[in-house]
């Protein structure tokens, strides 16, 4: 009895802290952010990969010339690794240097000149190790020593070195390289000047030699990109590309140096997992010290980090935020970030409730116990995670979900007034703020254009407006006559002469009325009433939904590759929206190679697409409708096949500007061009939420760049306290389980010693 009263106290004074931690608790108390992952990456290698939960990582490995500011919005590039930002020079067919201003048309090749800083160095790697000679330890590497080694960490001896110019050239060679298999080469080839050629040359030379032989691509002659000194290196482009620096800044450009890829091309090191793709080598914040795909992934500190410090400049509000607080610090903040593998989002999410995960993105099955919609309709966070300090950020993602129109079909399509008439009615009614609402838990913004937020060219808020889908809220009180039930006042004279881009809700516009101007206070845009979609579809020649020839009802067709539950329950919301207007909606389902098929060949009608920015400039999302990119018969991403002669034009001219307010002008005009024509339906631009605790510092999202852990604090105290209050272990049941065992001893031991005794006595 004693010892089971014993081993109770044992426990009640063992469980006084967490007892469900997942970590060692000799990690409590240190400065590690936790996070979770839920698939392996499959390339680490910054010339193969080119996905999301790859990035993850080597943005933060891997350091690229140009980085995104951290805080700035619209996002803005600045130095890296490099020392400013690249200088370019033109030439012309006859290698002529010509003046910066320089019509497009002349210029034949631009020259990047990027300068380096010195002292910038290698994370530790075997790869850099020397032996007592000043030799490479590992290059060559003996057979009966490598079948010694079965894990990374059995290289006992690493190095490093100085970050140099060839290092970047090398990595450009990479591309080409044919054993890397690089998912750029086909984009960069049009671009870089000799890259196409390099790839012919080094397939061929690879056929030509065994398979497992080392390819030398710096032997071969390659005018791409070249070495100016040990800091300098420059690369040339063809023609004009002024989106070229976006480029800069992501992994396909990090340097890779030579040694890197001989360590790992010896003979046996593929077979015992020692690729590029499994072990990266980089500058960065930080380096993988830990790849296990089965249990975790761990970042550590980059002993050799070159002198990097905190932004000392934001957006307005930045400060506010407590977003600068660490303004100047060096960095990185965090010494450690570990990934465990989940593979289901219920457990994540009860981890992240306990404390054991730093920050969480908000799932279906999570958002009503996270999320609310306040009174003007805009998420906030339950009492529950108020409760937890819990904190909610918000932030467009640079990307677009649209309605396409095959502008090749003779219903729907075509720059004639009747069609443009039927597609503007069709944006009207189809509702994609109820949309968003239904299917994205509110996750979305209603689209106004082709430009999606944070990207240069687009404008917020009434300035942004698309008058041919939306109004301002006052508008309507200066129509004249007033626009009553079933009445069709006239819209078309009622402008926004001046909106300023300022928030809703403050007198902004001054709108026209037949010469008169007023200043008006606007709450919110507003979607325009079904009335004026009805008078656009009579004038359209479709009234109440029927040809007004022929008298038989339009019918239009939906091709889509979307199956599944969810699927068919988005189908039926989208022939209700066509209804409204009385229009007979057929939804075609097929597989997504047929689905392919039809929009390469142009037999579609109305279908769904989607587009992310692959880097934040508004030529990545305007070239989407520029007509010599049409997807029948030239294979391009114009899905809509939309033609206008005026908005290719000014495409042209926009595509080489450098951002400026002249620049806005040309997009403003082609923004305006696409909405009148209607080509797309400007859905929606997906919201992504993301939940995090308050020990975590500096947490603002950024859709562009991929090494923001650098930036990243967190309070490991405040983190402990939190563990601790929401992890108090439940003892009560043992506590009674224990006395319950006791209670039904007793009786027993009690009957054991009276025979004892008895026996004594006897």
């Amino acid at each position: 009895m004693r010892a089971a009263i014993f081993f109770l106290l044992f426990v009640l004074t063992a469980c006084s802290g967490p007892v469900n931690s997942p970590y060692a608790t000799v990690d409590a108390g240190k400065s590690i952010v936790y996070s979770a992952f839920d698939e392996r990456p499959k390339h680490l290698d910054p010339a193969r990969s080119y996905s999301e939960n790859e990035y993850v990582y080597l943005g933060n490995i891997y350091e690229p010339p140009l980085q995104y500011h951290y805080l700035k919005r619209p996002y803005q590039l600045e130095p890296l690794t490099a020392t400013t930002m690249p200088s370019v020079r033109y030439f012309d067919a006859q290698g002529r240097e010509l003046p910066a201003n320089s019509e497009p048309a002349r210029i034949a090749v631009s020259e990047y000149e990027i300068k380096l800083k010195p002292g910038t160095r290698y994370q530790p790697h075997p790869c850099f190790a020397k032996d007592a000679a000043g030799k490479p330890r590992y290059i060559p590497i003996k057979a009966e020593e490598l079948a010694g080694i079965d894990k990374f960490e059995d290289f006992k001896i690493t190095g490093s070195r100085e970050l140099t110019s060839d290092d970047f050239v090398y990595q450009i060679r990479r591309l080409a390289h044919p054993r890397v298999q690089s998912p750029i080469l086909g984009l960069m080839a049009d671009y870089i000047v000799g890259l196409k050629d390099l790839a012919k040359t080094l397939g061929q030379a690879a056929k030509a030699q065994p398979k497992e032989a080392y390819l030398d691509i710096g032997k071969f002659g390659f005018d791409g990109a070249y070495v100016v000194d040990r800091y300098t290196y420059r690369i040339r482009i063809k023609g004009k590309y002024p989106q070229f620096l976006y480029w800069l800044a992501m992994p396909f450009f990090a340097p890779v140096p030579e040694e890197v890829e001989r360590f790992y091309r010896q003979p046996g090191m593929a077979e015992k997992n020692f690729t590029l793709d499994w072990q990266p080598v980089g500058t960065g914040a930080y380096y993988l010290a830990e790849n296990d795909p089965n249990r975790l992934m761990r970042l550590e500190r980059n002993p050799h980090y070159h002198e990097d410090h905190y932004p000392r400049d934001g957006d307005p509000g930045d400060r506010e935020a407590g977003l600068l607080a660490d303004a100047g610090k060096r960095l990185p903040l965090v010494d450690t970030v570990v990934y465990a593998l989940e593979k289901e989002d219920v457990p994540y999410w009860n981890k992240f409730l306990q404390g054991y995960y730093d920050a969480s993105g908000v799932s279906s099955d999570s958002f009503d116990q996270a999320i609310r919609m306040n009174a003007d309709g805009e998420p906030d966070l339950t009492a529950e995670m108020r409760d937890r300090g819990i904190q909610l950020a918000t932030a467009a993602r640079p990307s677009l979900n649209y309605m396409g129109f095959n502008m090749l079909d003779p219903v729907v399509g075509g720059l004639s007034a009747r069609a443009r008439k039927l597609r503007q009615a069709l944006s009207i009614a189809i509702d994609y703020d109820e949309f968003i609402s239904i299917f994205l838990n509110g996750r979305g913004l209603p689209g106004q254009g082709p430009i999606p937020p944070g990207i240069f060219g687009h404008k917020e808020g009434l300035a942004g407006m698309n008058p041919v889908v939306f109004e301002a809220d006052c508008a309507r009180q200066y129509l004249s006559p007033p626009l009553e039930k079933g009445g069709r006042g006239d819209l078309t004279d009622v402008t926004s002469v001046q909106a300023p881009e300022k928030s809703l809700g403050t007198p902004t516009p001054l709108l026209q009325k037949g010469g008169e101007t007023q200043e008006a206070t606007c709450a919110k845009i507003k979607r325009r009433p079904l009335d004026d979609a009805k008078r656009l579809l009579a004038e359209a020649g479709y009234p109440n939904g029927r040809d007004a020839v022929t008298g038989q009802p339009l019918t239009l067709y939906f091709d889509t590759a979307a199956s599944g539950p969810e699927a068919k329950s988005r189908m039926d919301w989208f022939r209700k929206q066509f209804a409204k207007l009385d229009i007979q909606l057929v939804i075609r389902a097929t597989d997504y190679n047929r689905f392919q098929d039809k929009m390469s060949k142009g037999s579609e009608q109305i279908f769904e697409w989607g587009w992310n920015a692959d880097y934040p400039d508004p030529e990545n999302f305007l070239f989407l409708l520029y007509g010599p990119n049409k997807k029948v018969g030239a294979g391009g991403e114009n899905s809509a096949n939309y033609r206008n002669p005026e908005f290719d034009r000014l495409f042209e001219r926009m595509k080489d500007m450098d951002n400026s307010p002249e620049r806005q002008a040309v997009i403003d005009r082609m923004v305006e061009i696409a909405r009148q024509d209607a080509p797309w339906i400007y859905a929606f631009h997906p919201k992504s939420f993301g939940l995090r605790h308050a020990w975590v510092k500096n947490a603002k999202p950024n859709m562009m760049a991929h090494n923001i852990l650098k930036y990243r604090r967190v309070d490991p105290p405040a983190r402990a306290a939190y563990q601790a209050q929401w992890n108090r272990p439940v003892l009560w049941p043992a506590a009674l389980t224990l006395l319950g065992l006791a209670a039904l001893i007793w009786p027993a031991v009690v009957a054991y010693r009276k025979r004892q005794k008895a026996t004594a006595h006897a």
